[in-house]
Formats: C-alpha cells, structure tokens, sequence
C-alpha cells in the first residue's frame, strides 16, 4: 500500500524504484534519481545515491522500508551528500569506492557481487565522468537485467568527462565494458529509464568519435596541434559555438579531456 511519505517514489524497473530528489540544475537535469532496490518480497532496500541533503527526500526514501546498505556511484555532491545522514536516519552502511564516502564499511571493488535486500548486485568499476565512477548491475532485473549507470551514461544528453580525475581512454573503455552487458535496462542516475544498454552505449561512443573529428578540425583550422599549449577556451569555442553558458566549464573540461586523449594516441 502507498503511503504518503512514499506516494512519489516511482517504479524504474522490476526489482527497482527511484525518488527524484529537488536538485534540478544545468548540470543535473531535473535532478538526482535516488534509487531503491529490492528482490521480490524482500523486508529491505538497497539505496543508490541518496543525493543532496534534503530531509523530505531522506524521509520519504527512509519511509518506504527498512534499508540495508546504502551504495554510491561516484563521488560528486549531488549524489553523496547526503550520506552521511541518511546512514545515520536508517542505521544502514554506506559504501562507495572512494573510502572518503564511506560510512561504517569498506571501499567496494571492482568485480564484487553484493547480495541485499533479496537480489544480486555486482559492482562495475566504469571511470571516465570521474575515476571512482561505478555502476551496479542487476543481472536478475527484468529478462535482460538492469544497470544503474551514474553518470556514466544519462537518461539524456552525454555526460562531461571531469578531467583530470575522469579521462576519455577510461570512458571509452568503460563504454566497451558496458555494451558487452547486452540489451539491460538503463537505469540513469539523472533523467528517464532507457532501454538497450548495448545501443546507448554504441551511440555514446559515436557520440564521443564525432566529437574528435569536430576537435581536429577546429586544431587545423586554428594551425595548433593537440600539446599542452594547446588553446582550450578557442577549441571550446569552435566545437562547443552554441553551448549555453551554464554549461560552459563543463564543455572546457571536455575538450581538455579529448586533447589530453589525442596527445596520447
């Protein structure tokens, strides 16, 4: 039965709902999608990013039932600060794999299978949007399971490679890494549930390739080449011409981080 502290927190998938929490913003779409998961008629939850901290949405996350363990994708503040709190309201553990947004249990590892709340998730190391990046795959999700992406991947738009920490070699290959999951569900942790994993993260990659081009085009007609001297502001400008200006740190850090590729290739 709904109660009305968990009236708004939506089903994303079989074994997962989520709670958008009240953070929309140039960076964060509408906001920070809170999820919970649960196998069927398990007592407890799993909660992957609490988000900001903001004590309605803690309440109505922490209303919906017991939660055992709470998981963080990556560092950023719109998805861990909350933590601490939130472990405190359910008494729950938190873990990510940077141990600075741990709570009361270790760093997770890449590779490890958690089993909570009656299912199966195994931890994805996927750096690129930043190094401590994971994502949580949810094999027994649906006929094709679930991914909870992070940032990784977005329910729209692509996301920004926040260099120096997050670089392009790691998200390509992070790319890679998710396509060999297959057709699962994408469950974002900024905007809508997409289907066929596999096929985001084909477009993602073109996404990115097009975006070299679009770079070495602008080098040629600049008469620089990828070095450190590089001009970043006048690439940004030629690649990113119409970018609004909310965004614009966001496109610099881009393009320094696909230079700093090409410089390596």
């Amino acid at each position: 039965m709904t109660t009305e502290k968990s009236r708004d927190i939506l089903r994303s998938s079989e074994l997962t709902r989520f709670r958008l929490a009240p953070n929309p913003g140039p960076m964060s779409l509408d906001g920070t999608n809170s999820y919970l998961i649960a196998g069927p008629g398990a007592a407890g939850r799993v909660a992957v990013d609490p988000g900001p901290l903001d004590e309605p949405h803690l309440q109505a996350l922490a209303g919906d039932g017991p939660v055992e363990l709470i998981l963080i994708t990556h560092r950023h503040a719109d998805h861990t600060a909350a933590a601490a709190r939130f472990s405190e309201l359910t008494g729950a553990p938190v873990r990510a794999a940077d141990p600075a947004h741990c709570h009361g249990a270790p760093p997770l590892q890449d590779g490890e299978t958690i089993r909570a709340a009656g299912t199966e998730i195994r931890v994805l190391a996927t750096p690129g949007h930043t190094a401590d990046s994971l994502c949580f795959h949810l094999p027994q999700d649906g006929p094709h399971g679930s991914v909870l992406t992070g940032d990784t991947i977005l329910g729209s738009g692509t996301t920004v490679l926040d260099y120096p920490d997050g670089t392009l070699r790691d998200y390509l290959e992070s790319l890679d890494r998710l396509e060999g999951l297959g057709p699962a569900t994408v469950l974002p942790a900024h905007g809508p549930v997409l289907p066929a994993l596999d096929a985001v993260a084909r477009a993602y990659r073109d996404h990115r390739q097009g975006r070299l081009e679009q770079i070495r085009a602008a080098l040629a007609a600049l008469g620089e080449d990828a070095g450190a001297d590089a001009d970043v502001r006048a690439v940004t400008d030629a690649v990113y011409a119409d970018v609004d200006p909310s965004v614009r740190r966001a496109a610099e850090l881009s393009v320094a981080a696909q230079l700093d590729y090409l410089r390596s290739a």
